[in-house]
């Protein structure tokens, strides 16, 4: 279980997350939509803690996430795998090293550390990131450089980094954002499999409502910082979409017509 208590971060005068609660179980797909600028990255970021809070509390199966420091937080980190619109790849080396890069949050000791950056990483841990290639159909691209992929290869060989961490939970800011309709697909139904598969409970950020709808268990709509909505994917009516994002849902599907159909057929 992953609880926000009040959770708040203020950058100056501006409240970008505004005392947000909510209780998310173990294993849910939680779909967080609102317009550019609503505080989804940033409540994100703050779970991860790569954002301190300015208020509140995260807890997860009881412990108090925000007053971990040192080695505790690295692990938490660890165990809170993030994933990001820009895929952050090492471009000039392969797929499975990028792959394989993933392990160092679990490496313990600076020269445990520096022996996977130099490439020593285990048998194991290689059979690990190739099964992981394969599962998500990427095997035959392990040898080629990141930067020959697609983008929504990069998003994949990003997922796949982020389970060689082997977490609890996963944390997706815009997966899809920059992709075209056939890979965003790819990208979502790969953290799907990931989430029923594996179990593991994935919050995603997402601009595209159709996607939303589809993949996510429970949709959470931020306005300003706040909680605007918070159910099922059925309970999302164009009425609360309006109110959410200040245009009629008409407007938002005949712009996402494409990517709508797309993703869901």
């Amino acid at each position: 279980m992953l609880e926000l208590q009040g959770l708040t971060r203020r950058f100056g005068a501006v409240t970008a997350v505004d005392r947000v609660s909510l209780s998310v179980p173990e294993g849910q797909m939680l779909g967080i939509i609102g317009r550019s600028g609503a505080g989804k990255s940033t409540l994100l970021r703050m779970i991860n803690r790569l954002t301190e809070p300015s208020a509140g509390r995260i807890l997860h199966d009881g412990r108090d996430i925000t007053a971990l420091s040192g080695r505790a937080l690295r692990a938490w980190r660890a165990d809170c795998a993030m994933i990001f619109q820009q895929f952050n790849l090492v471009q000039r080396l392969d797929v499975l090293t990028n792959v394989l890069i993933g392990r160092l949050s679990r490496r313990r000791g600076p020269l445990a550390r520096l022996g996977a950056l130099l490439g020593l990483f285990t048998a194991e841990e290689r059979a690990m990131a190739l099964a992981l290639l394969d599962r998500f159909g990427l095997a035959e691209t392990a040898l080629q450089r990141a930067e020959t992929l697609s983008g929504g290869q990069q998003q994949r060989v990003a997922i796949c980094r982020a389970l060689m961490q082997e977490p609890r939970l996963i944390l997706a800011d815009e997966p899809i954002a920059s992709l075209d309709p056939a890979n965003a697909r790819a990208v979502m139904e790969a953290l799907r499999e990931v989430n029923r598969g594996q179990g593991l409970t994935v919050l995603c950020n997402l601009h595209d409502l159709a996607a939303a709808r589809h993949y996510c268990d429970r949709i959470l709509a931020l306005q300003a910082g706040r909680v605007a909505f918070d159910g099922p994917p059925a309970e999302l009516t164009p009425a609360r979409v309006e109110a959410i994002y200040g245009i009629p849902e008409a407007v938002l599907a005949a712009e996402g017509a494409p990517a709508r159909a797309a993703l869901v057929h």
